[in-house]
């Protein structure tokens, strides 16, 4: 299974709909939306293309009933799946009582998992770390997953490495902090029925495919951002008989889709953000990046649609 990670200021609807066009099969999530924006502003926050499902959101809160309520906004707008995360370490997000912090609130946690649980009719999963700051030992890790195994959850995705609250910034979170990918192999063997997806450091197809040996599924972050055609490429070796489009196709697809709205939904750099890294590591590369970049100084989308197919 591929799963391409919430990413904040990533993963909105236009680098999703490029993200489904490359990765047929992936699983494909929102970034992480707290429950009162989307009860506030449910259309904004959750629009998508029909082509980006199978979607899941992922919220991030720690009141049951304001997730619910959101939630339950979702599926009825197609959903399906909700993600609850226990893993971002920002300041703010720390000082709204949600993300990796509620790791040390394990029974808010299971309130609050529980609730969905018993009131939703699509899958509910939860996104964690493996500790957070002193509290990094396996037998707390475990702990922490037998209560959430217990609320019933349908899939388990782990970031393979604990959050430091103070002294880190996400990004640094996101490096420091050592990778102990033996935590999710354990656990995994503990809950073998439990769908289990690790995410964190993995970089070459060759990673991917080994721990695929020991857990569900794979989540990639910031190398769908990066590098999307080697994504592409490891989509290929698990799904060996899905036709995929190659990166013209995918980019004419891509135009296509959005023109239909006149790119009146976002700003051009959100449209062309999903663009910049299609040709990384080829020739190409240089210069794409370089005729994106004067679109958006001279915010023309015109000049792409009509010359993109010159450009390589």
């Amino acid at each position: 299974m591929l799963q391409i990670a919430p990413m904040v200021d990533w993963t909105n609807s236009p680098f999703r709909l490029m993200m489904r066009l490359l990765l047929p099969k992936a699983k494909l999530f929102t970034e992480m939306i707290v429950p009162q924006a989307i009860i506030r502003h449910a259309q904004r926050y959750l629009s998508y293309y029909p082509l980006e499902n199978p979607l899941v959101l992922q919220l991030g809160g720690s009141d049951s009933y304001d997730l619910l309520k959101a939630a339950r906004i979702a599926q009825d707008m197609g959903y399906q799946e909700i993600n609850l995360n226990l893993g971002c370490p920002s300041e703010r997000v720390q000082a709204g009582q949600f993300g990796a912090c509620l790791m040390t609130q394990k029974s808010l946690v299971l309130e609050c998992l529980s609730h969905l649980k018993a009131h939703l009719d699509i899958p509910v999963t939860a996104k964690t770390r493996i500790g957070v700051d002193e509290h990094d030992s396996y037998e707390f890790f475990e702990d922490f997953v037998d209560g959430l195994y217990s609320t019933g959850i349908d899939e388990l995705v782990v970031h393979a490495r604990k959050a430091w609250l103070k002294g880190l910034n996400p990004k640094q979170n996101r490096t420091i902090p050592p990778i102990q990918y033996d935590y999710v192999h354990r656990i995994k063997e503990k809950y073998p029925k439990l769908p289990m997806i690790i995410n964190g450091d993995l970089k070459t197809i060759e990673q991917m495919q080994t721990q695929l040996e020991y857990v569900d599924g794979v989540m990639l972050g910031r190398l769908a951002c990066d590098n999307p055609m080697l994504i592409q490429a490891f989509h290929q070796t698990i799904y060996p008989s899905i036709k995929v489009l190659n990166r013209e196709e995918a980019i004419n697809e891509y135009f296509s889709i959005i023109a239909q709205e006149n790119f009146s939904k976002h700003s051009l750099s959100i449209y062309l953000k999903p663009l910049f890294n299609l040709y990384h590591g080829t020739i190409d590369a240089k210069r794409w990046r370089q005729v994106l970049q004067n679109a958006i100084k001279c915010k023309s989308m015109t000049s792409i649609l009509e010359n993109w197919q010159r450009v390589i």
